[in-house]
C-alpha cells in the first residue's frame, strides 16, 4: 500500500511566541480601537529600524494606497504607471479617483516593472510612478527616481513584498515620497489583515494624520492643538486597531527569527532545484547582487503554460498545494471595459501563464521543503 504524501499547505500563518500575549494585554487596556499602545510600539520600531519620517499602521496595504492617492491629490485625467503584473489594488488605488492606470512590462529576471520602459510611457498627465518589488526584490531605484525627478513624478513605492529588503544596502519602502506595507496573513510579518503607510518626506505628515482620522484634525484636538476636531479634508477610516497592532508587535519583536527561517528555506528550494531547473528550462528566482531579498516568496517558472498546470496538479495529487499568481491587469475586464488595455505587456503575460509558487512560510519544515523538492524532482516532462 503506498504511503499517502504529508499534506503541505502553500501558506499558513505565522505565529512566534508573543502574539497571545499581547492580544491578552490590549484586551485588558480596555483600548481596542486605533491609536493605541500596540500601535504606537509598532510605529515607533519602524520609524527607528528604517528611518522613514512618520510610519501610520492601516487597515490593508489597499488603504495604505488609497490614502497615497489623497495625498497626492490624484484627479481625474491624471495618469499613474504601474507594472501590469501585481494586485489589483496598486492600480485601483488610483483609479477609484478617476486616474488613468498606465501599465508597464516587467523585466524578465526580477519580475519587476522594466524601468528602460518608463520614459516612452511618461504623457504630460502623468503623475506618479509606483514600483512594486516582487517578491521582495528591489525594483531598480536609481534610475526610477531620476526619471520621476526629471520629470517632476512623485514615486509610491507599493513595498507589500518587500518589508526589510534591500536596494543598494538601503531598506525597500524608503525610497519614495511614500511606500505602503502590507501585513496580510500571506507576508512575511502578519497581524491577519493590516498595512501601514510610510512617508518619507515630512511635509505630509500633518494632512496624512487628517486623511487617516476620516478627514478630520482629530489627531490635532487629541494633542490640545484645537478645542475641538471638525471635518476639514478628504479621508476616511484607515487606520489599525490595536488589537491587530498587538499580533503584530509579537511578530515584529520575533522579526530576526522569522526571516532568518524564510531565507534558510529559500535557499534550500534554490539549492535542491538549480540542477533540475537548468536541465529542463524553468526560470528560478534572481536576486541582483545589489538587492538583499526579504524572502517573500519562492517561485519557478515553467517552459510552457500546459507544463506550469501539470506541475500544480502533479504536485496537488500529492497533498502539495502551489499556485499561481496574478494575471495580468493590463487585459484584465476591467482595462478593456474602461479603455486602458492599449498596452502591450508580453512578459507580464508570459510570466503570469507559467509562474509557480511554492509553498513558503516560517513554521515550514526543513524536511518539508525537501519533500517539496522531491516531488517536483519526479515530475515528468
Amino acid at each position: 500500500m503506498k504511503v499517502k504524501n504529508k499534506h503541505i499547505e502553500f501558506n499558513e500563518p505565522s505565529i512566534t511566541k508573543n502574539e497571545y500575549d499581547y492580544i491578552k494585554d490590549a484586551l485588558n487596556n480596555k483600548h481596542l480601537s486605533a491609536s493605541g499602545i500596540f500601535t504606537k510600539k509598532c510605529n515607533n520600531l519602524f520609524e527607528k529600524k528604517l528611518g522613514v519620517k512618520k510610519s501610520i499602521l492601516t487597515s490593508s496595504c489597499t488603504h495604505a494606497l488609497e490614502a497615497a492617492s489623497f495625498l497626492i491629490n490624484i484627479n481625474p485625467k491624471d495618469e499613474v504607471i504601474v507594472p501590469s503584473f501585481t494586485f489589483v489594488s496598486t492600480a485601483n488605488a488610483f483609479a477609484i479617483r478617476g486616474a488613468k492606470p498606465v501599465f508597464i512590462d516587467i523585466r524578465e529576471d526580477t519580475l519587476n516593472m522594466d524601468e528602460k520602459l518608463l520614459k516612452n510611457l511618461i504623457t504630460e498627465n502623468t503623475k506618479a510612478i509606483i514600483p512594486v518589488h516582487y517578491a521582495g526584490v528591489g525594483c531598480e531605484m536609481d534610475v526610477i527616481l531620476k526619471i520621476a525627478r526629471e520629470n517632476n513624478l512623485i514615486v509610491i513605492e507599493d513595498n507589500a513584498h518587500g518589508l526589510f529588503g534591500k536596494y543598494n544596502d538601503k531598506y525597500l519602502g524608503t525610497f519614495g515620497t511614500f511606500s505602503t506595507q502590507s501585513f496580510h496573513e500571506t507576508k512575511n510579518i502578519s497581524c491577519g489583515e493590516g498595512g501601514a503607510l510610510f512617508l518619507n518626506d515630512e511635509n505630509y505628515i500633518k494632512r496624512a494624520e487628517i486623511i487617516m482620522d476620516k478627514g478630520t484634525n482629530r489627531k490635532q484636538f487629541s494633542k490640545n492643538k484645537v478645542d475641538k476636531y471638525s471635518w476639514v479634508d478628504f479621508g476616511s477610516s484607515f487606520r489599525l486597531s490595536d488589537l491587530n497592532a498587538a499580533f503584530l508587535f509579537g511578530q515584529l519583536e520575533n522579526l530576526k527569527q522569522i526571516q532568518k527561517k524564510r531565507k534558510v528555506i529559500w535557499h534550500k528550494y534554490y539549492t535542491l532545484l538549480e540542477n533540475w531547473a537548468l536541465k529542463n528550462d524553468v526560470k528560478l528566482p534572481v536576486v541582483p547582487r545589489n538587492c538583499s531579498s526579504s524572502y517573500h516568496i519562492f517561485h519557478i517558472i515553467m517552459p510552457t503554460k500546459s507544463l506550469r498546470n501539470k506541475l500544480i496538479i502533479w504536485l496537488k495529487t500529492n497533498n502539495i498545494n502551489s499556485v499561481f499568481h496574478y494575471t495580468p491587469l493590463h487585459n484584465s475586464a476591467m482595462s478593456i471595459n474602461n479603455g486602458w488595455d492599449n498596452y502591450n505587456c508580453p512578459v507580464s503575460t508570459k510570466v503570469s501563464e507559467r509562474i509557480i509558487r511554492l509553498p513558503m512560510f516560517y513554521m515550514l519544515k526543513i524536511q518539508d521543503v525537501q519533500n517539496v523538492t522531491k516531488i517536483i524532482l519526479d515530475f515528468t516532462f
